[in-house]
């Protein structure tokens, strides 16, 4: 049926008047009709589109919502990496930031910045073809993310189409308001689901849902911050890019500033640190940026962060709480960890039960007793800390925490033993069912062989049918098998034998080694060896003065890693992951005499403690490439100590050895 020419210039005139406004509401802010005639003039345009759906342009607001649920989330690979933002917490922090800025810009004049508000949300890629949206990601790991383009097109303030026909690839936060999260709730009241704890959680949660009508039902928002890419010129600032962000359609938030002084940071921080619940939306802090792009490109990156910006926070929020009790968590060596079991608070927006006390010397230092009043501390997803006890509440009849001689999940007769020279203890039996759960569950994370599909509930049930009782049994797991657990159907079962066999194609050494839970070796001491021996065969052969003269690793961890290997168990399961997984070699062939250039060749330093405004990571890249080694343990070899705050027993070894200690500020100095 052919179109009346008067229906499809009707058509094409409704769509152009949604689009504006729409982008007078949500990117200007500055709406022209009210929402009931908006919603009219919509109904019409769909109205047509049912009579003549050829009609139907790629930027009709029909296209928001629609389609089938989806499986699953296709991957997706980023275009351009995704970067982090390095944290302050404070305002030394700050005037860190600042002072790196001007010593890698070789500047002792003021530098201008950008302040915008950080919104505590999901970040999203959002991809533009010709000014049409093509795909919408999840940030994933910066690389790769999942393709959730369904869901954000039914996000109001996300543009299907811009105000040019550009090529462009941006960043922004999807967001929910307070208001919208008491709609959800009340409905979910009203059909007795449990309520959601805060809205950040549930932006992230609707956004991964695989039917796009969950997502529009939440009535999600996004602002969008920065450009990752355009075909066309980027503005000379900052505050200029937001600007045209803005004229491109996109919903910018508003409380953006240019800032000429560290004062002038400071006074927006403590500005929006009062005003932040007044706005509707989640706000964790500020992002302050360089603002003049010229210089951003001239500081570059780190290897996860960009150099000219940093995420300002605000104070971490603490609250009050009881410990009811305290339990002793089996690790995947057979370690214990105490682990105290709160009354359930709520603290930066999640509902927290339960906190780490470490190991026993924390319990001794804290004091810590069942019963007690406590002050625990959480700052957005980092986990929640125990910092203090208040005796001064505590009940007259609390005693001291006494770690019982037997505990059931280690099996057997359940006995545990201390091990010797450390603050931990251990289960005397090392196969139980806890144990070798935590084990193969590790083996297959994320941390460590990354078995797509692998997760904790799977690997349970293998074990639990005696599928697998090796750690290379993964690796001879048939289709058939897998297809005899419950809740597997055919396509899962061929993606999750696609997965170990892609894996079981290339194993880093480092990676095989934190997989195979050697007691003392974390990833700094796996990285150490792969550095210093080329094979799997070449490091079951070393002896343990060979371990012990590699710098990082000292007496405890070499004879650790030694026995490892001559326990016949162990061996065989080595002969046998051989023959089942390619192990990559990641020794390199720099020569020595160009490693000995380096400032920190031969020096091996300790981390402790948090190290405010800079991520373990990055101060461990900062070491490796200067020459330096990073160890897990404080020996006699150690040459340098790191001690930021709330550390550990790290530092009290290092002060009975002698060992040089560095706060953060001495640690900086270092790389003048």
């Amino acid at each position: 049926m052919a179109v009346p020419k008067e229906t499809s210039e009707r058509y094409e005139k409704l769509k152009t008047a949604i689009n504006r406004h729409r982008h007078l509401y949500y990117a200007l802010d500055r709406p022209e009709i009210s929402d009931a005639a908006y919603d009219e003039l919509e109904q019409e345009l769909l109205r047509i589109e049912r009579q003549y759906p050829e009609l139907a342009a790629p930027d009709s607001p029909s296209r928001r919502v629609g389609g089938e649920p989806l499986p699953q989330f296709k991957k997706v690979r980023h275009a351009f990496q995704q970067w982090s933002f390095n944290d302050a917490f404070g305002e030394q922090d700050l005037r860190g930031f600042d002072k790196r800025v001007k010593r890698l810009l070789k500047t002792g004049s003021e530098i201008e910045y950008s302040c915008e508000l950080k919104i505590d949300g999901l970040k999203i890629v959002l991809t533009y073809e010709k000014g049409y949206l093509k795909t919408a990601a999840t940030r994933g790991d910066g690389v790769v993310g999942e393709d959730v383009t369904n869901n954000v097109k039914t996000i109001p303030s996300v543009p299907l189409a811009l105000q040019r026909p550009i090529d462009i690839v941006v960043e922004g936060e999807v967001w929910m308001s307070e208001e919208s999260l008491q709609k959800v709730n009340a409905l979910r009241r009203a059909r007795g689901e449990p309520e959601f704890a805060n809205p950040r959680n549930v932006a992230a949660g609707s956004i991964r849902q695989l039917d796009p009508r969950i997502a529009a039902s939440r009535k999600l928002d996004v602002f969008v911050y920065d450009i990752a890419h355009t075909g066309g010129e980027i503005p000379a600032t900052q505050i200029e890019e937001l600007q045209y962000l803005r004229e491109l359609g996109f919903r910018v938030n508003p409380h953006f500033k240019a800032a000429k002084s560290l004062e002038d940071i400071l006074g927006y921080w403590r500005q929006w640190q009062k005003k932040s619940k007044s706005e509707g939306y989640w706000i964790d802090g500020i992002v302050v940026k360089v603002n003049a792009r010229g210089l951003q490109e001239k500081l570059g990156y780190t290897g996860k962060a960009p150099r000219f910006a940093i995420a300002f926070k605000f104070p971490a929020e603490q609250v009050t709480t009881v410990v009811e009790t305290i339990v002793l968590q089996v690790g995947r060596t057979g370690v214990l960890t105490p682990v105290a079991h709160l009354r359930p608070v709520l603290v930066a927006g999640s509902t927290v039960s339960r906190a780490t006390l470490h190991n026993e010397d924390e319990i001794k230092k804290l004091d810590v007793r069942v019963g007690d009043t406590v002050i625990l501390q959480k700052a957005g997803d980092v986990i929640p800390d125990i910092i203090r006890v208040l005796p001064e509440l505590r009940p007259s009849g609390a005693v001291p925490f006494k770690w019982p001689s037997r505990v059931k999940e280690c099996g057997g007769d359940g006995r545990i033993e201390r091990v010797p020279g450390q603050a931990a203890w251990r289960c005397v039996v090392k196969n139980s069912f806890a144990i070798m759960r935590r084990k193969f569950r590790h083996f297959a994370s994320r941390g460590a062989l990354n078995i797509e599909g692998l997760g904790p509930s799977t690997v349970d049930a293998l074990l639990e049918a005696k599928l697998v009782q090796h750690l290379d049994d993964f690796f001879t797991l048939t289709e058939e098998d897998i297809l005899t657990l419950e809740g597997f159907a055919e396509v899962s079962v061929k993606k999750l034998a696609a997965s170990i066999n892609k894996v079981a194609k290339r194993v880093l050494l480092s990676r095989l080694l934190i997989g195979l839970s050697i007691p003392q070796v974390g990833e700094e001491t796996a990285i150490l060896l792969s550095q210093n021996f080329r094979t799997i065969d070449d490091l079951v052969r070393a002896s343990e003065n060979d371990l012990y003269v590699i710098n990082g690793i000292g007496p405890v961890v070499a004879k650790s890693i030694f026995e490892f290997f001559r326990d016949r168990d162990n061996a065989a399961l080595i002969k046998r992951l051989k023959k089942a997984i390619v192990i990559q070699s990641e020794k390199t062939n720099i020569a020595r005499r160009d490693l000995a250039t380096l400032p920190f060749a031969g020096k091996a330093f300790v981390l402790t403690g948090v190290l405010k405004g800079m991520s373990r990571d990055e101060a461990k890249e900062k070491i490796r490439k200067l020459g330096g080694t990073v160890s897990g343990s404080v020996s006699v070899k150690t040459d340098f100590v790191i001690a930021g705050e709330e550390t550990g027993s790290k530092l009290d070894k290092a002060r009975k050895l002698g060992t040089k200690i560095l706060n953060k500020r001495e640690f900086l100095k270092m790389f003048k």
